[in-house]
């Protein structure tokens, strides 16, 4: 371990960890304005119901890359981190489906509504996927080519590297 290294792979994870959490903002704020425009309750219902699910995510996301920024490189995720992060990938698969029952109980009646409503609660599956199952996230230049190698993601490296892993 270098101290370049670390400190490299700090500042990665500070941008990673505000990132998540500033889409996680840009997403709730856009979402904010739709709502009024979507013109019915239903439809404004189904759009949160795919959201939260979503924005929690994102917000897990964010806080991983700022709490791993103080462990990287020098010891494995704590027993604490490592504990609430495997009730995280249990209980994001639990709020998914509690979104998209949300999704179809308010079903909105525009098309448009529709597309947006399901393109968001996808975004929050794939979002869960690429932290807890297989990352999907890589440059787009290398896109096609690496995620063809079903890499495991660096958070679940740092759950199976965890203090007093099972």
């Amino acid at each position: 371990m270098s101290a370049e290294r670390r400190s490299i792979l700090r500042r990665k994870y500070l941008s990673l960890g505000a990132g998540e959490l500033v889409a996680a903002l840009v997403f709730a704020l856009i979402a904010w304005t739709l709502v009024p425009r979507l013109g019915t309750a239903s439809a404004a219902a189904a759009l949160w119901s795919a959201l939260i699910p979503l924005l929690v995510v994102l917000v897990q996301a964010g806080a991983y890359w700022l709490g791993a920024r103080t462990w990287v490189e020098l010891r494995p995720m704590p027993a604490g981190w490592a504990g609430t992060y495997r009730v995280f990938r249990i209980a994001d698969v639990a709020l998914l489906a509690a979104g998209l029952a949300g999704v179809i109980a308010w079903w909105p009646d525009s098309f448009g509504s529709v597309l947006l409503v399901l393109t968001v609660w996808l975004f929050g599956v794939i979002e869960y996927v690429n932290y807890f199952w297989v990352r999907l996230s890589y440059p787009f230049s290398r896109w096609f080519a690496t995620v063809r190698e079903w890499r495991t993601p660096r958070l679940v490296q740092d759950l199976h590297g965890a203090v007093g892993a099972r």
